[in-house]
Parts: structure tokens; C-alpha cells; sequence
């Protein structure tokens, strides 16, 4: 990495964060990749402990998508990058390969409208921050040179999620990195939505998630929706009845 090109993305970053008014944060790492790496969008996610980690920044509907569909799917590339503590970059979700490790994110993918899928850890030794996403509305790899910038951009993107989390633990701020009020809410009304039904359906907080999941696949929902109207309480779940049986 050359100190030129780390200058260059952190310049970009800070100009995103200038053009929002507001300080530099990892979500502004993520929106200024967009267009350095000549991708269509890009999406941020931020892990907490143990979690399932939270949308803290999408540039557009289909980013915010497939970061839920990898959620509500339980498979895609930026799961496999947080597990394999490395890149996951596929050029062309339509190519055999790609259906055979994800046959329900790929379709879902490319019904969605992206081609590609580029993911990146956001990770320092042990310490796990979150995941970057990068999507392209057409196939092709990445060159040399934007693989590097994606590069780092991921981790500018950690160091400030890092400082975030620091400064939140500190009582200096909100740790909600700037991102904007309708994200901040994403995760909390699913973990809410996930809260009521171990209450709804007599389960742990595992099997509640997997259950709402679950719905949301079967029924060809969005993980968001099916959660807003749990929270709401226009949708109710009912206990498996073999579950009803044991009891």
C-alpha cells in the first residue's frame, strides 16, 4: 500500500463525511468507494460481540437488499468473508459456481439487480467490526487497481468503526457512526420483532430469529417488513404444533 493512494482514500473519505455535514465515519468510508471502485453501491455492516451484526450505511435500495438477504438467507458472500477472515469476490453471480455455493443468495441476487458481489472483512487481529459490500449491475472482476482501493477503503472503514465503538464505550458519543436514522433503526426493530416472539412462541432467542427468517423466506417477504409488522402487532406467529405436542 503506498502512502500516496491511503492518502488519496482518506481525502475521499473526508470529503464524503463534508458533503454530509458531518464527522468522518465508516459509513462515509463506504458511500466514497462507490465511486473510486466503480461499483453500482456498496453497504456496511457493523458486528457487536457474537451478533449478527447491523446495517449501519447502504448507498442504495438494491445494497441495503442484499445485505438483508444475506440475513434472512443465512448464506452469501459477505458471510463467508467474515468466516474466512478474508475477500470473497465474485465476478458473475449467475456463473455455475457461484448458484452452488449460495443457490438461494445468488438468485435472489440477481433478481435484485446486481451481477456481482465483492466482500470484505473488516477486521484487525481477532477483532471482528463488521463487513464491507460492494455490487456491480453488470459481470466482470474487479482490475488490480480497484481491488486495491477496495482494499483500503475496507480498512479505513474498520479503523473508524474501531473508533466509533471506543468513543461509545467512552460516553464521548452515540457510537452510531453517523449513519443515517432510518439504519439506526434497521436491527433494533428485527431484534425487537425477535424479542416478542420468544415470548409469542415459548423459545429462545435463537430459535425465535430463525423461526421469523423462516417466515420471511416461505412467504417471498422482506426480513424488515415481516419484523415491522411483528413490532406492530398486525402479524402474529403461531408455536410449531409438534412443539405443542411435547409441551
Amino acid at each position: 500500500m503506498t502512502s500516496s493512494r491511503l492518502g488519496r482514500v482518506w481525502r475521499l473519505v473526508a470529503g464524503q463525511a463534508a458533503r454530509r455535514g458531518g464527522q468522518v465515519s465508516a459509513g462515509d468510508a463506504c458511500a466514497a468507494a462507490v465511486a473510486a471502485v466503480e461499483v453500482s453501491g456498496a453497504w456496511l455492516i457493523a458486528v457487536h460481540g457474537t451478533g449478527t451484526g447491523h446495517l449501519i450505511q447502504a448507498t442504495d435500495e438494491v445494497s441495503e437488499l442484499l445485505a438483508e438477504l444475506e440475513l434472512t438467507l443465512g448464506e452469501g458472500p459477505g458471510r463467508d468473508a467474515a468466516a474466512a477472515s478474508g475477500p470473497v469476490l465474485v465476478s458473475d453471480l449467475a456463473d455455475a459456481a457461484a448458484v452452488h455455493r449460495w443457490p438461494l443468495f445468488a438468485a435472489a441476487a440477481c433478481e435484485a439487480g446486481a451481477a456481482t458481489v465483492f466482500a470484505f472483512p473488516l477486521q484487525v487481529g481477532a477483532i471482528r467490526a463488521g463487513m464491507m459490500g460492494l455490487y456491480r449491475e453488470r459481470p466482470g472482476p474487479l482490475n488490480a487497481f480497484q481491488l486495491g482501493d477496495a482494499l483500503v477503503f475496507a480498512d479505513t472503514a474498520t479503523l473508524l468503526l474501531l473508533e466509533s465503538g471506543r468513543q461509545a464505550a467512552d460516553g464521548a458519543g452515540s457510537g452510531l457512526d453517523g449513519h443515517p436514522p432510518d439504519l439506526a433503526g434497521y436491527r433494533a426493530e428485527i431484534d425487537q420483532a425477535t424479542g416478542m416472539l420468544t415470548e409469542q412462541l415459548g423459545v429462545g432467542i435463537a430459535e425465535a430469529f430463525i423461526r421469523l427468517r423462516a417466515y420471511a423466506y416461505v412467504n417471498d417477504l422482506r426480513l424488515t417488513d415481516v419484523a415491522r409488522d411483528i413490532v406492530a402487532r398486525r402479524l402474529r406467529l403461531q408455536p410449531d404444533p409438534a412443539e405443542e405436542g411435547d409441551g
